[in-house]
């Protein structure tokens, strides 16, 4: 099994002379980062992209243009409320349109894996739970719903509501996933930015402020939809 680094803090860490050939970042901040005197080759890197160069040009600017997620990745950190409210809009709208694409398939697709990965219905079981874990039970004060499916290395956690024997359906998994959104649309439109300064506890990732609560939200539901229509086009 390959070493796991995982919610631990290697910042200003120095790597001389060590071989990261297939090594994986995810949810990783690579800001400020320098890589010198080093080979590389068949790097793929899906991230936003904020002053980047490489080999003394800067391809910012070039890799921005033919991103077809851009400007959306570029919106997923906001900072004010009604930079939030123009966050979530945006990515329900692209929601949208990915459940209209998941409509057009037998129920019995959305439930089947595609390279081991989640299923449709177990994508919005995951999604349901990132909004419950970062703001349903911190924010609001209140339990997980039945439904919820953890990442893999958070299931052997007991989150308080859970029932490890749901399967939904597509209808129901998405009742409840629209039902979260309304709620974080909701609270968005009269949240303050005193409020999104205030702390809260986060069920395994201790103390955050509200704000950074919502920017995990907006990460989650970007980076998810971008899972389901991979997956969903295999199925189609």
């Amino acid at each position: 099994m390959p070493q796991e680094f995982e919610g631990q803090d290697l910042s200003d860490a120095v790597f001389w002379g060590v071989d990261l050939s297939r090594a994986h970042f995810r949810d990783v901040k690579l800001d400020g980062v320098t890589i010198a005197n080093s080979w590389v080759s068949n790097l793929d890197v899906d991230a936003v992209i904020d002053n980047v160069t490489i080999n003394g040009v800067d391809v910012t600017a070039y890799v921005n243009e033919h991103d077809a997620w851009y400007p959306l990745r570029a919106m997923l950190q906001p900072r004010d409320p009604a930079g939030m409210r123009a966050t979530w809009a945006a990515l329900d709208e692209t929601w949208a349109a990915t459940i209209a694409r998941a409509r057009a398939l037998p129920e019995q697709k959305l439930h089947e894996q595609v390279d081991g990965e989640y299923s449709f219905v177990e994508t919005l079981q995951h999604v349901v739970f990132g909004i419950d874990k970062w703001f349903t039970v911190p924010v609001l004060g209140e339990r997980f719903d039945p439904i919820v499916l953890p990442n893999r290395g958070s299931d052997a956690l007991d989150w308080p509501g859970r029932d490890r024997d749901a399967k939904p359906t597509f209808p129901e998994a998405l009742t409840v996933r629209d039902e979260r959104v309304e709620r974080v649309r909701e609270y968005l439109a009269r949240v303050t930015d005193p409020e999104l300064a205030k702390d809260v506890e986060v069920m395994e990732n201790g103390a955050n402020p509200v704000r950074t609560c919502m920017h995990v939200l907006f990460e989650e539901a970007f980076a998810h939809n971008r899972y389901a229509l991979r997956d969903l086009a295999r199925l189609a």
